[in-house]
C-alpha cells in the first residue's frame, strides 16, 4: 500500500477542491430563530414561512411584488441642499449619507413610482428603514410632495408605505418642517377627490406618525408592526407604569380604532387592489392577465362570426 498515493494525495485534493458555501444562502428569522432558505424567504416576500414574522423588505422588492408584472416607473424627486446645518456628531452628515447610499444602493430614504395594480393606475411611495432608519428629512418631504403632485396630475390614488424612526436629527428644524409640508401635500389629494391609502409597516414612529402616516382615507398595517409617536420604553419611564401586552402594536391599535385593517404582506396586494377600486367607484378587478372583455369588442365579434358548428359543438362528439 502506497500511503502517499492512496491517502495523502486524495486528502490534499479534497481540501483544495472544496467549495465554500456562500453566506447568503440562509436567513435566520428574527422572531422564531428558524433557518430559512433565502430563495424561499424571497418568494414569500420576506415573511417567515414558519411563524409568519414580517422581516424588512426594500422599497424596490416591495414595488416589484406590488405592481402588475413588477413593472413601474420612478418619479423624479427634487434634491434638497446637502447638510444645510453643517451637522456633525460622531461623523459628518454627508459621510453618513454616503454610507447609507452605499449600503442600500438608493439615493435616499423614500422611493416614488407609478404603475398599475390589478389594471388600476396608481402612484406609490415607500420608505426605506435601512436608510438612516427611514428618517424624515427634506428629501422625504420632497418625495411625498412629488408623489402627491404626480397623483393629482395623473388623477390617480396615492398609496404610501411608511417605515421610519421619526424626524432626521441631522437636519434639525428643517426636518420638523416636513410635517406641515407633507400635511399640505395630503390636503392636495383630498381637494382633488383622490384616495390616499397608508400602509404602516414596522416600525412607524415619531413625526412620521404625527403627520402623513395617520392622515389616510384608509389605514392598513402589517402584523405586529410598531406604530407610535413615543416608544413604549419612553412611556414606561415617564408614567412609571407597566404597559399592556402588545401596546402600540398593529393588533392593539386595530382593537382600539386607530387602524382599519391588519393584513399580512402576502395578502396585501389583493387588499390594496380591492380597496383602491372601491374608493374609485370601479368594479372588482378581473383575475388573470387579460383585461375584462368590452361590449362590441374583439371577443364578441369572434363569437358572432364563428361558424355555427364551432359555436355549438355536436354532443355526440
Amino acid at each position: 500500500m502506497n500511503w502517499i498515493t492512496n491517502y495523502v494525495r486524495p486528502r490534499i485534493n479534497s481540501i483544495f477542491s472544496r467549495r465554500e458555501t456562500p453566506d447568503n444562502l440562509w436567513t435566520k428569522c428574527d422572531d422564531c430563530g428558524t433557518m430559512l432558505f433565502h430563495r424561499e424567504v424571497s418568494e414569500n416576500l420576506n415573511v417567515c414561512t414558519n411563524c409568519g414574522h414580517h422581516m424588512p423588505i426594500s422599497p424596490r422588492d416591495r414595488f416589484t411584488a406590488l405592481f402588475d408584472g413588477g413593472i413601474f416607473s420612478e418619479v423624479n424627486v427634487p434634491k434638497p441642499a446637502v447638510d444645510p446645518l453643517h451637522f456633525r456628531d460622531q461623523k459628518k452628515y454627508p459621510d453618513r449619507l454616503r454610507a447609507a447610499q452605499k449600503q442600500t444602493g438608493e439615493a435616499e430614504a423614500m422611493l416614488v413610482a407609478t404603475g398599475e395594480i390589478g389594471r388600476t393606475p396608481i402612484v406609490a411611495a415607500c420608505q426605506d428603514f435601512s436608510f438612516m432608519a427611514g428618517s424624515m428629512g427634506m428629501y422625504v418631504g420632497n418625495a411625498i410632495i412629488a408623489a402627491a403632485e404626480q397623483a393629482v396630475k395623473l388623477k390617480r390614488p396615492l398609496i404610501l408605505f411608511s417605515a421610519a424612526g421619526g424626524a432626521r436629527m441631522q437636519e434639525g428644524i428643517l426636518s420638523l418642517m416636513q410635517m406641515p409640508r407633507t400635511t399640505v401635500a395630503v390636503q392636495m389629494l383630498k381637494e382633488a377627490g383622490l384616495p390616499y391609502i397608508v400602509v404602516l409597516t414596522h416600525p412607524t414612529t415619531g413625526g412620521v406618525t404625527a403627520s402623513y402616516a395617520m392622515l389616510g382615507d384608509v389605514h392598513i398595517a402589517e402584523p405586529n408592526a410598531l406604530i407610535c409617536f413615543a416608544g413604549p420604553r419612553v412611556i414606561e419611564q415617564t408614567i412609571r407604569e407597566k404597559l399592556p401586552d402588545g401596546f402600540q402594536r398593529a393588533e392593539y391599535l386595530l382593537d382600539h380604532g386607530m387602524l382599519d385593517r391588519v393584513t399580512p404582506r402576502t395578502d396585501l396586494r389583493d387588499e390594496l387592489i380591492n380597496i383602491t377600486r372601491m374608493l374609485l367607484g370601479l368594479p372588482p378587478a378581473v383575475r388573470g392577465d387579460l383585461p375584462p372583455p368590452q361590449e362590441g369588442g374583439d371577443l364578441d365579434h369572434a363569437l358572432t362570426d364563428a361558424p355555427e358548428e364551432a359555436a355549438q359543438p355536436d354532443p355526440e362528439k
